[in-house]
């Protein structure tokens, strides 16, 4: 058997992590057997679907290294209509399915509560298509449905539970539960990798496949990602976009490695590996049951660990759309001719072993580029106390005495500045470093005062003292 797997999103929004995982699973298990992977666009919800989410699905994939011209498709779901009423009308002929006009109201009146699912009312009314009846599927009386499912195990349901589903609605167009299964045979889907939200489906969509005299895929059914508050993430209230993850500057390589891990270890005591190793190691029979975690400062943390194992070439290169701006990352605050790549390629080792997100590297270099430094209140409040004045007066001869504009004479110079007031280098560079920078964190001080160069240290640092009362 020629394994065929399938991703299949719909472009309702933008690309959710859960969403990246799936497709990761799904592209690893085609790799690993010399399979495909077949991409379906399920853009039947013509109200919702908008053709920018679709390039947005498309290039997400692309970024996490499920690269276009490398899989089958994209196909898309509204293609295969004539299939899903085909197959519709098939159910209906052989008496799989029938139709019925029951509306949610009379089904809530007969049972008398709002809990209750549809009760088989309509089967024995032999009711044809018309307006206001939709077809349903004649669920089993009796036995149960036993799911083979590779992370699951075989759950089992009980028929008499399942409830006579609707497979096409008045108009004749497919529902979901229909119209997945259809395109997996049309396909040729063999694997069927996805959300456990999907599980309670599964029953009635094998229940299809069988009906439709076609073998079931192999099911395997993740575990759902959660919050730190152990609830499912969603969009509303959680940050779940894989687009909004790339622009804020994690790295396509810490982003999948870190995924992979939710709901799944590699062996040994690591979790940062090789994507090879991912590769050569995952299963689905080895996919923890438990809700994953997704876990941002972990991610953060990842992501951090992906940089500084970057050179100083690659990390200048990722760096390069915060630096300049893109259409989805915001421009720099600083006059484009202002930059100086040279200026940067000397300050960037510094930043690298610092940031934790590329965006970050902004805020750490703007002060090169700027003709004065940002204005933080909070860092000039804490930096420039009492003493400061003094503390900047006396920076200001001593580095301006100095021969050599160098990271070790700056350095001595202001700590002989602290020693001749009983303060350590610390608090003796604290006003020296809003003076020059804006703020009070960032870069090696004296390093990037030598990079930064003596006038408009100077400059700086002359200004500043002139803002204090």
């Amino acid at each position: 058997m020629t394994v065929r797997v399938r991703f299949a999103p719909s472009p309702t929004g933008m690309f959710h992590v859960g969403g990246a995982r799936s497709a990761l699973q799904n592209w690893i298990v085609a790799r690993q057997s010399g399979g495909a992977f077949v991409l379906r666009i399920e853009d039947t919800d013509a109200a919702r679907n908008r053709p920018e989410w679709t390039e947005g699905i498309i290039s997400a994939l692309d970024w996490i290294g499920i690269e276009r011209g490398t899989y089958e498709g994209p196909y898309f779901q509204s293609s295969y209509a004539s299939e899903h009423t085909a197959a519709a009308t098939r159910l209906y002929g052989e008496g799989r399915a029938y139709y019925c006009d029951c509306t949610r109201d009379d089904i809530v009146a007969r049972a008398g509560n709002t809990h209750t699912g549809y009760d088989g009312f309509c089967r024995e009314r032999a009711l044809g298509p018309g307006e206001g009846r939709a077809l349903r599927f004649r669920t089993p009386d009796e036995g149960s449905t036993v799911v083979v499912d590779l992370v699951r195990g075989e759950p089992t349901f009980e028929n008499k539970l399942l409830e006579d589903f609707v497979i096409a609605r008045s108009n004749g167009t497919a529902v979901f539960l229909l119209a997945n299964v259809v395109d997996d045979m049309t396909m040729g889907i063999t694997h069927v990798i996805r959300a456990e939200e999907h599980l309670p489906n599964t029953p009635k969509q094998q229940l299809l496949w069988e009906a439709l005299g076609v073998k079931p895929p192999i099911w395997a059914h993740v575990p759902v990602i959660v919050n730190e508050k152990r609830q499912k993430l969603s969009k509303r209230r959680d940050k779940v976009a894989l687009e909004s993850y790339r622009d804020e500057g994690y790295l396509a390589a810490a982003m999948r490695n870190y995924l992979m891990l939710l709901g799944w270890a590699p062996t040994g005591d690591r979790e940062i590996v090789p994507w090879q190793v991912v590769e050569d190691e995952f299963k689905l029979e080895g996919v923890n049951h438990s809700p994953a975690f997704f876990d941002v400062k972990k991610l953060r943390a990842f992501n951090g660990e992906y940089i500084r194992a970057l050179s100083s070439e690659e990390f200048a290169a990722v760096c390069a759309p915060w630096l300049g701006g893109t259409e989805t990352i915001p421009a720099p605050p600083w006059d484009p001719e202002s930059f100086d790549m040279q200026v940067f390629a000397d300050v960037a080792p510094l930043a690298q072993t610092r940031i934790a997100v590329l965006s970050e590297i902004v805020d750490y270099v703007d002060f090169f580029f700027l003709a004065e430094p940002v204005s933080d209140e909070q860092s000039w409040n804490k930096a420039m106390k009492e003493g400061a004045a003094e503390i900047l007066d006396a920076a200001t001869a001593a580095f301006g005495a100095l021969e050599q504009w160098a990271a070790e004479p700056l350095k001595a110079a202001l700590e002989r500045v602290g020693e001749e007031r009983g303060l350590k280098l610390g608090k003796t560079q604290a006003p020296v470093r809003v003076a020059v920078t804006g703020r009070t964190v960032g870069l090696p001080l004296f390093e990037s005062l030598e990079v930064l160069g003596r006038e408009k240290t100077l400059a700086r640092i002359v200004a500043a003292r002139a803002k204090i009362s």
